[in-house]
Formats: structure tokens, C-alpha cells, sequence
């Protein structure tokens, strides 16, 4: 399957229109239909971050780690800089290959052994969207007592599978909007903010605590990371000859500065209200007469962020299924049967969650992110500097794996060392390591995953380069 070239513009290269419905599932989107510019990355992931669950984690810096105004912001921007870097450069694969993330693992873990961190993302996408359409439904209760939780959860869960069942390019199109919208409503936020009567302990109430710099510092870089499994995704229609660079800091400035604006508005909302006030509260609150309507956009944005939760989790479920049918092409009746059955039992898990689903969530996600961090490690590595983005297509989606195989054992080997190490620094809800309590509520796992995975992983994939070429020689020789 070769790589032609095709103009970046908004079309695809024979001049027709794309059509408004999305024609790929997880299948190799070819140089005739590539279309989009870079910067949509930036948009994409700018507005993404401009949401609910992204403030309420920024308002922990001084809700549960004590920082200071100064100390929190540090820490945030820093993390979120920091972690935003494997986001961007795991982009910047998508024009390169043309297939979603999780597919490409196939020819870096081979096959079959793929199917693991692919049955990962996708419980992550189904689990944010859960807690999405609860953040929505509760939204919609407070804007409208009148209506039932249940039926609000079922308009956000709605509104998020239309929009998602359309596909790329209509999510690219609300995110260009809602770069505007959402950023403009941020910054009228923090005028609102510290144009007011702010507390007298606004820029003294807490601390310097070590333990609570690394633990924010930690979520800023942890949250950039938990993207890295699906960037491509929405990467892989951008035509190859636009490079590595362009997307890479489209969507690591997007994702980044999004990120940080909102983590920082979660602080200060938090700062500018008593100790004690719950985050989205404390936003209303803290906003005087924009408040209600903050909490409206703030409902548009999670509907729409949504979509990517139900994009990614069909394309997770999807390339799981093709695994074992090589040949076969999902349709896009087919992406709409599973957007639909994902609908349901996202609906039904969500009426019946508990009133701590989200926080349990989240807490799940951490802990989950023990099995993302190597292999982010693993995929970049392997991206950049083993095969320095040359991969053959048709092998990825061969039944025995072509030249990827079925399993690489070298890829595999190095995943399970990278978990095993994480173990002992692990601080998540599910388990704590022995040694997590030396910097006490800082998860360092995701540190020690990468150091360790990293190296390990390149030596053991060169070598057997070396070690298959020297092979080669001898059969030359003789």
C-alpha cells in the first residue's frame, strides 16, 4: 500500500466533497482522502479541554493538596507542558500512517498482541462517557429542576452518539466553534473573577507542600498522557506530506494550553469562594450573573467532548473484533449498530450509578493509567526511533500479522516489565504500592514506567535488528 501525495486542503484530492458521514471505521484512509489542516488539531484539543472534569481536577491543587495560588499554577502549567508531549508526538502519527492508534499497535505488539491495551482504551472511552452523560444529565437537572435525572442523562447521551455516529469531520467542525466559544467564556470567567472582591486569602491561603506540588504536577502530566491511545485517531485524515512538526505542536499547544487554562479557572473558582465549596459550585458562585450561563456552555462542551468518548470506544471495539477476521471491512451501518448498543448500556449503567461514579472513576482511570504509561512508552519509541515511522500497512491488517506477526515478544516482554515496576509506587484507589507513602499523596508510578520501559524497549527491539541482520548476512554469505 503505497503513500502518494495530496494537497492540504479541506477536500479530498479528487476535488469532490467529503462526505458529511464518515466512511472509515478502523481501515486505512487512503492519500485520495486525506483533507484537514493542522491546525484543526489545535482546535480539537484545545476546546476538549475547556470542560467540567478537567476544572474540578485543577481545583485540587488547593481542595486536597493545599498549594498556594503560585505553587498551584507552577505545578499545573509545568505538568501539563510536561506530560503534553507524548500527546503531541503520538498525534503526529496519524498523517504519517492513516490508521487509528490502537490499529498501529498491531505492528508494534504484533497481532494479537495488541488486543490487551486496545480492551484497555476502550473500557476508558465507555467510562468517560459514562461520567460524561452523568456530568450532562446533572447539568440539564440544575438548569431545569423540572426534568429527571434519568431523562437528562439520556439527552446529553443522545446528543453526544449523534454527533459522534457522524464522525471526524463534524467533530472537527463543533471543536473549531467551540475553541471560540469555550475560550472566550473562560476568559470572561476570569475576569469575573479577579475583576471582583476577591477573599484576603486568596493568594495566601495554603502552601508550599512537596508532596502536593509532585501530586499536581503528577495530574497535569498523568491527564496529558491518558489522551495518547486515541490522537491519531482524529490525526489520520491529515495529508502525510504535512510532516511530523505541524501536527505535533497543533495538538501539544491545544492540549497543553486548553488544559491548563482550565485546571487554573478550577483553581481560582476555588480560591475566590470559601474552603469547602464543591468545584462547579464554586464556579457559579465565583462568576456572579455569567455563572448560569457558564454552566449552559459548559453543558454543550461536555455533550460535545463526548463524542469522542463514543468515536474512540467503536473504533476500540471495532479494531478488537477485526482481529480475528483480517479481510473483513466494518461498514458504517455497522459503526452505528455499535454506537447504538454502547448508547444503551452506557445509559443504564449511567441511571443506576451511584452518586460517587465519577469519583470512583476517576480513581479507576488513575490506577489504569499503570497499563498506558508503557505502553505510550513502547509506541513512541518504536514510532521514532526503531522504525522511524515506516510501517508496512498491509501486514497490519494481514490474519497472521505479515511481518509484525502475532505477537512480538520483544514489545510484550518490555509492557510487563514497565506494569511490574509501576507496582511498588502505585498510590490509586485500587492499590497502593509499599512505597508509595515516601511523597504522600503523589502517584510516581507513571515516572518510574517510563525510565524503565523506555531504554528497555529499544534495546531489546535493536538488538534483534541486529541480530535478524546478521542472520541475513550469513544466509548472503553462504
Amino acid at each position: 500500500m503505497s503513500h502518494t501525495s495530496q494537497p492540504a486542503n479541506s477536500t479530498p484530492a479528487d476535488g469532490t466533497a467529503a462526505p458529511l458521514i464518515e466512511n472509515h471505521t478502523v481501515d486505512y484512509v487512503p492519500p485520495a482522502e486525506r483533507h484537514g489542516r493542522a491546525r484543526d488539531l489545535f482546535t480539537l484539543w484545545f476546546s476538549t479541554n475547556i470542560a467540567p472534569l478537567p476544572i474540578v481536577t485543577g481545583a485540587m491543587a488547593v481542595q486536597v493538596f493545599h498549594l498556594d495560588f503560585f505553587w498551584g499554577l507552577l505545578a499545573i502549567v509545568l505538568g501539563n507542558l510536561i506530560g503534553g508531549v507524548v500527546i503531541g508526538l503520538a498525534s503526529a502519527q496519524g498523517p504519517q500512517l492513516g490508521i487509528p492508534q490502537m490499529v498501529q499497535s498491531r505492528g508494534q505488539f504484533g497481532r494479537y498482541g495488541a488486543l490487551l491495551i486496545v480492551f484497555i482504551t476502550a473500557l476508558i472511552y465507555v467510562g468517560f462517557f459514562i461520567s460524561n452523560i452523568v456530568l450532562s444529565g446533572k447539568s440539564i437537572q440544575g438548569l431545569a429542576p423540572s426534568v429527571p435525572m434519568p431523562a437528562g442523562i439520556l439527552i446529553g447521551a443522545l446528543s453526544a452518539t449523534a454527533i459522534g455516529v457522524i464522525g471526524y469531520r463534524f467533530i472537527h467542525t463543533l471543536n473549531r466553534i467551540g475553541t471560540w466559544v469555550m475560550g472566550a467564556a473562560l476568559l470572561a470567567g476570569f475576569s469575573m473573577i479577579f475583576l471582583g472582591e476577591l477573599p484576603n486569602d486568596f493568594f495566601i491561603r495554603g502552601g508550599f507542600d512537596a508532596a502536593g506540588w509532585i501530586a499536581t504536577l503528577s495530574l497535569g502530566i498523568i491527564w496529558q498522557i491518558s489522551f495518547s491511545p486515541y490522537t491519531s485517531d482524529y490525526s489520520r485524515y491529515l495529508p502525510r506530506e504535512i510532516g511530523i512538526g505541524k501536527p505535533f505542536w497543533a495538538t501539544y499547544l491545544g492540549a497543553s494550553l486548553g488544559t491548563i487554562a482550565s485546571f487554573s479557572f478550577g483553581m481560582v473558582a476555588a480560591l475566590a469562594t470559601p474552603e469547602g465549596t464543591e468545584a462547579m459550585a464554586a464556579v457559579k458562585q465565583s462568576t456572579g450573573w455569567l455563572g448560569p450561563i457558564l454552566m449552559v456552555l459548559f453543558l454543550l462542551n461536555i455533550i460535545s467532548h463526548n463524542a469522542l468518548n463514543l468515536y474512540g470506544a467503536v473504533l476500540s471495539i471495532v479494531t478488537s473484533i477485526q482481529t480475528f477476521a483480517g479481510q473483513w471491512t466494518p461498514s458504517v451501518r455497522l459503526r452505528v449498530l455499535l454506537s447504538t448498543l454502547v448508547l444503551v448500556g452506557c445509559c443504564l449503567v449511567a441511571i443506576s450509578a451511584s452518586k460517587d461514579f465519577i469519583g470512583q472513576f476517576i480513581g479507576l482511570i488513575l490506577a489504569l493509567l499503570i497499563v498506558l504509561v508503557p505502553w505510550a512508552a513502547i509506541n513512541l519509541i518504536d514510532f521514532y526511533l526503531i522504525k522511524r515511522g515506516v510501517y508496512e500497512i498491509e501486514s497490519i491488517f494481514r490474519n497472521d500479522g505479515g511481518i509484525y506477526g502475532r505477537f512480538n515478544h520483544h514489545a510484550i516482554v518490555a509492557y510487563a516489565i514497565g506494569i511490574l515496576v509501576q507496582l511498588p509506587f502505585a498510590n490509586t484507589s485500587l492499590y497502593v504500592g509499599p512505597y508509595a507513602h515516601y511523597i504522600e499523596g503523589a502517584d510516581l508510578s507513571w515516572l518510574v514506567g517510563l525510565v524503565v520501559t523506555a531504554p528497555l524497549y529499544y534495546c531489546l527491539a535493536t538488538r534483534s535488528r541486529s541480530e535478524a541482520r546478521r542472520a541475513a548476512q550469513l544466509r548472503y554469505n553462504d
